[in-house]
């Protein structure tokens, strides 16, 4: 998957063959935001003026934009996964949420 990022946004970005245009639509809120452009550049300032634009027109409202992420993650798991992940954390001694923050990292940055 193709992504850019600005102001702590994340969009997906493809290629439409049928119009030969790329296609972009921010990540990790309800809001539904896309844009397009013809080349990267484009595309580029077409994403920066989406957030732009989402903003400023929250600005407007009165409503707290959406951010992609709060920092609370809830996650339902079975038992005995909740478990084994329990026991690995106090191994490495670490509490669960310092211990699944870490391979979470690991998951989405390799090397990291």
């Amino acid at each position: 998957m193709n992504t850019m990022s600005y102001k702590g946004y994340t969009a997906r970005v493809e290629y439409d063959e049928r119009d030969n245009i790329l296609v972009g639509r921010i990540l990790g809120i309800r809001s539904i935001i896309s844009f397009h452009g013809e080349t990267v550049s484009q595309l580029r300032r077409e994403f920066e003026k989406s957030i732009k634009d989402y903003l400023v027109e929250c600005k407007e409202e009165g409503v707290q934009p959406e951010k992609p992420a709060s920092g609370k993650l809830l996650l339902r798991v079975p038992p005995e996964v909740h478990g084994r992940a329990l026991v690995a954390a106090q191994a490495a001694g670490k509490s669960l949420n310092q211990w699944a923050t870490e391979v979470l990292q690991h998951a989405v940055q390799p090397g990291v």
